[in-house]
């Protein structure tokens, strides 16, 4: 074939593919083209895109022309808007051009050149430029004629494809290689781009020179790409044999809950056998005496019926004498005592009931402790690291009266949205805080006396003491707060903690006691400061739960932290002297490993003791900025929220 045939066909192909077949918002070839009502084609994902950008055509239910604006109703709206495009199909003209020119439309099989002269030449090489395959005739050529020497020429010969003649053309002068890099635009150009464009560039060099110090930074690339991946196959490696372990523990897991069920289910069924045992007992006893007096009673009949003979025979006897004798028999009352068998006898038993105390059942089956499950993450409250302040939360919000004073706090996690939920003792309410689509939030619940403590009890409930008005309100958090119940109590309560979801824990320093209250507010066990060592409480103002489900106490008034099991026996009390003496105990709360922060008001600081009850560390104090702290509690990811004027500060001490 001549070289100028060859190169007319090319140029061809390739103003074809320029002025056809190109997509003017990717100036790529087309891919998997549509063609709208207005004649315009676009590719698809193109065309999708650019919709999805123009809230009119989404409202629409219409995919929009970017150059004349005109719209195109989609078959399906009801689809997403990625497949809107899916049924709308290019012009037959496009496609036909596609399928005739398009890259990948030829045979690659065979040299395209040859074909048209109408032989079969096998061919083995790839023009990326022009989509065409060449024999080794045919390539020869391809690189003698000007316009297509630096063509991108493919080796398709044996099993791997080996790239000849690299040459990169520039897009812009399509006949010009690309030789140049410039540094100031961080572009790669051609000479006449140098000349026009980047003249008054500073750092214009070849890129040839710049190949070597490229190759060395790749190269440190590589090696940094090793070493992550080597890093994160160990890392894979490490994280499969830990999911192994963790599936084991979790069968380990699953067995003991079952083998708990099983024990409660044993203890009930022992109960439920001595039940049936005394029943069966007390039954037989019943059933013979009640036996025996049917007994008594057929054979009283039997003897009634052998008098009532004997005073026939007498009243048909013609002897005088056997009447005078029945006679004289009944008067003096023989006859009536035959009959009469005294069957009566000490305890005996009158009626078998079954009694039972269903309201007792029903708290004692809530109150039912298999065990729990404990959740350890990784970002945990670590009490050894350094708090560092992460947030400050204002709880003054509008239409307060005065300045607020966060007595008490407490955090839950509600349709996982961290929420933190305060008693504001200045302003008669409990405040909510929350962050939600990234944008604060905030609830105020008014309350008719001046609330104090706080206990969390369901996942979305907290109970509030006002001891003012001798009640417990509880309140469900959604975030936004509204109030469930009013329990008036017998006393005036301050301190509160959830002891299980039937009972909780209330202090008074009134009548100065640790009382275990239902959750209708009534009395169960009160714990004296003469119960079971001596005088341990005057002003309980604060308490909380242990993970082992003790009752914490912090009083003011002897200075010093209480440990209590529910019974009221004394596990430890924390008094010390010197710095490490409580002067102004307050909040106080116990985490999940068990350890004990509690406040120290009038010295600034909080401290942090073992779950015995030892001394650790002060682990904030004024040098951190912590002025008159009260109420505190844990948070997930490692937080602590504490109560201080005006404001909650939210610490991190994460490892």
């Amino acid at each position: 074939m001549p070289l100028e045939l060859v190169s007319g066909e090319m140029a061809t192909s390739q103003k074809l593919t320029e002025h056809f077949l190109t997509c003017t918002i990717c100036t790529e070839v087309f891919d998997k083209p549509c063609t709208l009502v207005c004649n315009d084609t676009f590719c698809r994902k193109c065309v999708v895109n650019y919709t999805k950008t123009r809230p009119e055509a989404i409202s629409a239910k219409s995919l929009l022309c970017p150059f004349c604006r005109k719209m195109t109703k989609v078959s399906d709206p009801e689809r997403p808007v990625e497949e809107w495009a899916d049924d709308v199909k290019p012009i037959f003209i496009i496609q036909g051009l596609l399928d005739s020119f398009g890259r990948g439309s030829k045979d690659t099989t065979n040299c395209s050149y040859c074909k048209e002269e109408g032989e079969t030449t096998p061919a083995t090489s790839l023009c990326s430029v022009c989509d065409d395959a060449l024999c080794e005739r045919c390539t020869r050529m391809h690189q003698r004629i000007p316009s297509t020497r630096h063509h991108d020429v493919v080796d398709m010969s044996g099993e791997t494809r080996v790239k000849v003649n690299r040459k990169v053309m520039c897009k812009v002068h399509k006949n010009k290689r690309i030789k140049y890099l410039c540094k100031d635009c961080n572009s790669a150009v051609c000479q006449t781009c140098c000349t026009i464009h980047h003249r008054k560039c500073e750092l214009v060099v070849e890129i040839e020179l710049e190949i070597p110090a490229m190759k060395t930074e790749l190269r440190k690339n590589k090696k940094n790409l090793l070493n992550k991946h080597n890093e994160m196959k160990t890392n894979v490696g490490k994280q499969t044999y830990k999911v192994g372990e963790e599936l084991a523990r979790y069968v380990q897991i699953e067995s003991n809950i079952k083998s708990a069920s099983l024990t409660a289910i044993e203890v009930i069924k022992v109960k439920e056998r001595k039940l049936l045992s005394e029943l069966k007992e007390m039954s037989d006893r019943h059933i013979g005496q009640l036996k025996a007096d049917i007994k008594s009673g057929e054979m009283s009949v039997q003897m009634y019926q052998q008098q009532t003979e004997l005073i026939d025979q007498a009243l048909q006897s013609e002897c005088d004498m056997d009447v005078y004798e029945m006679y004289q028999g009944c008067e003096a009352g023989d006859v009536e005592a035959v009959g009469v068998v005294d069957v009566k006898e000490k305890g005996r038993i009158d009626r078998i009931t079954f009694r039972q105390d269903t309201d007792k059942l029903s708290r004692t089956l809530e109150d039912l402790h298999l065990g729990e499950i404990h959740v350890q993450y990784d970002d945990v409250l670590d009490l050894n690291a350094t708090p560092v302040l992460q947030d400050t939360i204002d709880v003054r919000v509008a239409g307060d009266a005065c300045g607020g004073y966060p007595n008490d706090v407490t955090v839950l996690e509600v349709n996982g949205t961290d929420t933190v939920v305060v008693t504001d003792y200045n302003n008669n309410s409990v405040k909510s805080f929350y962050t939600r689509n990234s944008q604060p939030g905030h609830s105020k619940l008014s309350l008719e006396g001046d609330p104090w403590g706080i206990a969390r009890l369901k996942h979305n409930q907290v109970a509030v003491t006002l001891p003012g008005a001798s009640q417990i309100v509880t309140v469900e958090v959604n975030p936004d707060l509204v109030l469930l119940s009013t329990i008036t109590t017998s006393k005036q309560y301050w301190g509160i903690s959830s002891l299980t979801p039937s009972t909780l824990a209330a202090s008074s320093h009134y009548s100065v006691c640790v009382d275990i209250l239902d959750m209708s507010g009534h009395v169960l066990k009160s714990v004296c400061p003469g119960h079971r060592g001596g005088n341990i409480l005057q002003y309980p103002y604060f308490l909380c739960t242990t993970r082992t489900g003790n009752i914490l106490v912090s009083d003011i008034g002897t200075k010093c932290v209480v440990c209590l099991t529910p019974e009221g026996d004394v596990v430890f009390k924390y008094r010390r002297t010197g710095h490490i003496a409580l002067k102004d105990p307050r909040g106080i709360t116990s985490t999940s490993t068990g350890d004990i922060l509690v406040t120290d008001n009038s010295q600034h600081r909080v401290i942090h003791l073992t779950e015995s009850g030892q001394f650790v560390r002060n682990i904030l104090t004024s040098q951190d900025g912590v002025q008159y702290p009260c109420g505190l509690c844990v948070g997930g990811r490692g937080r602590m929220y504490l109560c201080t004027n005006n404001v909650v500060e939210v610490f991190t001490c994460c490892k």
